[in-house]
C-alpha cells in the first residue's frame, strides 16, 4: 500500500464506495509496508468491529502525518475528492465517460458544485435522441474535457 493508494481509499469513502473497516485496513497494510508513524499506526489499530465509531477521529491526524488534506465525511472537499478519484480512473480508462457521468448523477445530483457540469452531461447522453447534432461520441469528448479540468 503506498500513501496514494491510501488517499484513494479515502476518497472511495468520502463518497460511500469504501467502508469505515476498508480505510483501517489499508491503514494496517500502510504500516506492514513501513510508511508508519504514531497516527497511522493508531488508525491502524482501530477496531475492525467498531470502525463505524472508532475510525473517523483518527483519520484527521493520520492524514496529517501522511502529508494529505483532511475533510470530513460527506462534505463538499471530501466528497470532490471522491470525485477527483473517479475522474483519474475516467482518463486511466477504467471507466467509460458515460458511466463517469451516471456515476456522478447517481452520487451527488446536482448537488455538488465541482460535478455539475457531469450531471448535465448525463442527462445529454439520456436525451440523445432530442439532439441530431449531438453524437455519444460528442458527449464523451466533454466528459473527457471535464475530467481534464477535475485532474489537472
Amino acid at each position: 500500500m503506498t500513501v496514494e493508494e491510501f488517499r484513494d481509499v479515502v476518497a472511495l469513502w468520502h463518497v460511500d464506495e469504501a467502508r469505515d473497516t476498508d480505510v483501517v485496513v489499508a491503514a494496517c497494510e500502510l504500516v506492514v509496508a513501513g510508511v508508519d508513524g504514531p497516527a497511522v499506526s493508531t488508525l491502524a489499530g482501530a477496531s475492525l468491529k467498531h470502525a463505524w465509531e472508532e475510525m473517523p477521529p483518527l483519520l484527521g491526524d493520520a492524514l496529517a502525518e501522511l502529508g494529505l488534506d483532511h475533510h470530513e465525511h460527506h462534505t463538499d472537499g471530501g466528497r470532490t475528492e471522491g470525485l477527483r478519484l473517479m475522474a483519474r480512473r475516467t482518463r486511466a480508462g477504467a471507466m467509460s465517460p458515460r458511466e463517469l457521468a451516471a456515476w456522478v448523477r447517481d452520487s451527488f445530483g446536482y448537488g455538488l458544485p465541482e460535478a455539475e457540469p457531469l450531471a448535465y452531461l448525463d442527462g445529454t447522453y439520456r436525451t440523445l435522441e432530442y439532439y441530431p447534432d449531438l453524437s455519444s461520441a460528442d458527449v464523451d469528448e466533454q466528459v473527457l474535457a471535464e475530467v481534464r479540468r477535475l485532474t489537472s
